[in-house]
């Protein structure tokens, strides 16, 4: 719907708090917290794609959960996201329904590349993951937002702005994914808005830290205790549905990790 403001500059004003019958494209959405997020926006009505790399059972169980609570509603979609070749059978299975709405930029590839035994594998691995697949989704999306008024979620991480000892490479494409947020942001607006998500200590990976590490991670927040998978799912429904007016920016949910450190 437009608005006119007193000065007569008409602007561009989309209601997208009721998110029934529209689309959301969750890369990684099989497990963990992409699974999360998958679910909280099929929660609130929309139809959701989950995009899985090599978690095939996790993504048709998932789908299976959702499709039995609302018929027809949830789809699997399979590609390897370093192959920018792959990413448009992704927007086209978001299209059987009507339109793309939501994209949410989650799948992310996260391990140790100490400096000296980095190899170039390692660095495109990360660099496709984090930062590549990102932007060519959102570029192949972007027709299709324009339209809908839809808009992107990019998953960061707190390490974006203080990286991480032994993660050289992933903190180098969060980081350049913080400003991928914020150029898009620019670029697609004012049809489509553009934010992101920075999750701190909400879900250990699956390997990597001990138990000493994990408690001295707890104790730099300044809530003192570890969040959700829920927290983060949250954030993107806010930004999602409720944040009408908020573009390019990246919300912390880290118990507040990232003032103290």
């Amino acid at each position: 719907m437009m608005d006119t403001t007193n000065d007569g500059r008409a602007r561009m004003k989309n209601d997208n708090r009721n998110l029934r019958g529209r689309t959301a494209l969750v890369t990684g959405g099989a497990r963990r917290v992409g699974a999360v997020i998958a679910e909280q926006l099929h929660a609130e009505g929309m139809n959701v794609v989950v995009h899985y790399k090599k978690s095939e059972a996790d993504a048709r169980n998932l789908a299976r959960r959702l499709n039995d609570r609302r018929r027809d509603s949830a789809v699997t979609a399979q590609a390897d996201l370093a192959n920018v070749s792959g990413m448009e059978s992704l927007i086209k299975a978001s299209l059987q329904w009507d339109g793309l709405h939501v994209l949410v930029n989650n799948a992310s590839s996260f391990y140790k590349t100490p400096v000296g035994q980095v190899t170039e594998e390692e660095w495109d691995d990360l660099m496709a993951s984090n930062l590549r697949a990102p932007f060519f989704l959102s570029q192949f999306a972007a027709p299709h937002l324009r339209k809908s008024h839809g808009s992107i979620v990019n998953l960061l991480d707190i390490h974006a702005k203080r990286p991480l000892k032994e993660h050289t490479v992933y903190s180098t494409a969060k980081a350049g994914l913080a400003m991928l947020t914020l150029s898009l942001a620019r670029e697609l607006g004012p049809e489509v808005r553009v934010n992101g998500v920075a999750p701190g200590p909400v879900m250990w990976p699956d390997k990597g830290l001990d138990a000493a590490t994990k408690r001295s991670i707890l104790e730099a927040t300044a809530l003192k205790r570890k969040g959700s998978p829920e927290d983060v799912a949250g954030a993107v429904l806010y930004l999602v549905r409720d944040a009408e007016y908020v573009t390019g920016q990246i919300l912390a949910i880290d118990g507040g990790r990232s003032i103290g450190w």
